[in-house]
C-alpha cells in the first residue's frame, strides 16, 4: 500500500472518531456549564459535593475510565455500548476541565453587575442568564475550543475498547502491512488533517466573539 492508500484506510474510521467527538461534546458542555455554575454559587457541604464530582471526572485517567465502564460494569449487570462509554468517559473528563473555565469566568465579573440587576428587579437566575453568562461566554470560548480539540485527540484511546476509529484502523493496517513507521506517520497526518481545521475555526470564533464584545462595549 502507498502512503495515500494507508491514509485513506485510516480515514475509514473517521465516522467513529467523529461520533465519539460529537457525543462527547454533548456530555462535556452541559456538565461544564451546570457544575461550573453550581461550584460558583454553592457553599459548605454542597460545594464540597459538587467539587468532588468535578474532581472525580477531571482527575481520573481516561484510559482507566474506559476500562472500568466498558469491562467492569457488565459484571454487575450494566452493559453500555462502546460509543456511549467512550463519549461519556471523554466528555465528562473534558467537562470537568471546562467547568473550571465556567467558574473562573463567572468569578471574574464585577459583582456590581449583580447588584445593578437586582436594582432593576431581576431575579438571581435572570441575572445569571441575561447578564453574567453572556459576558462569561467570551472568557470561556478559548478554553472550550481547546477542550474540543483535546477531545478529538483523546478519541485515539477508544480503540482500546474495540471501537473501529482511526487509531484502530491504523493498528489493523500496521498488522497487515508490517509497516508501522509509515502507518503511524499516516495516522499522525490524519489527526493533523482533522484537528487543524478545528483550530482555524476556533480562532475565527474567538475573533468573532471579541469583535462582538467590543461592539457591545462601545454601545
Amino acid at each position: 500500500m502507498s502512503f495515500v492508500d494507508i491514509l485513506i484506510g485510516i480515514f475509514d474510521g473517521f465516522g467513529v472518531t467523529a461520533s465519539v467527538t460529537l457525543w462527547g461534546m454533548a456530555y462535556a458542555v452541559p456538565f461544564a456549564l451546570i457544575f461550573g455554575i453550581l461550584q460558583h454559587f454553592t457553599t459548605g457541604p454542597a460545594r464540597v459535593a459538587v467539587t468532588s464530582i468535578i474532581e472525580f471526572w477531571r482527575s481520573s485517567p481516561v484510559i482507566v475510565l474506559l476500562f472500568v465502564f466498558y469491562y467492569s460494569l457488565p459484571t454487575v449487570g450494566i452493559t453500555l455500548s462502546g460509543i456511549t462509554v467512550a463519549a461519556m468517559a471523554l466528555g465528562l473528563n473534558i467537562g470537568g476541565y471546562g467547568s473550571q473555565a465556567v467558574r473562573a469566568a463567572l468569578q471574574s465579573l464585577d459583582p456590581g453587575q449583580v447588584e445593578a440587576g437586582k436594582a432593576l428587579g431581576l431575579r438571581r437566575l435572570q441575572i445569571l442568564v441575561l447578564i453574567e453568562l453572556p459576558q462569561a461566554f467570551k472568557a470561556m470560548t478559548p478554553t472550550f475550543i481547546n477542550q474540543f480539540i483535546q477531545l478529538i485527540k483523546g478519541t485515539a484511546l477508544v480503540s482500546l475498547i474495540t471501537l473501529s476509529d482511526m487509531t484502530f484502523r491504523a493498528k489493523e493496517i500496521s498488522q497487515l502491512q508490517y509497516d508501522p513507521v509509515r502507518t503511524y506517520t499516516a495516522l499522525l497526518v490524519a489527526y493533523f488533517i482533522v484537528c487543524y481545521p478545528a483550530t482555524i475555526f476556533g480562532r475565527w470564533v474567538e475573533k468573532r466573539v471579541a469583535v462582538k464584545g467590543r461592539s457591545q462595549g462601545e454601545i
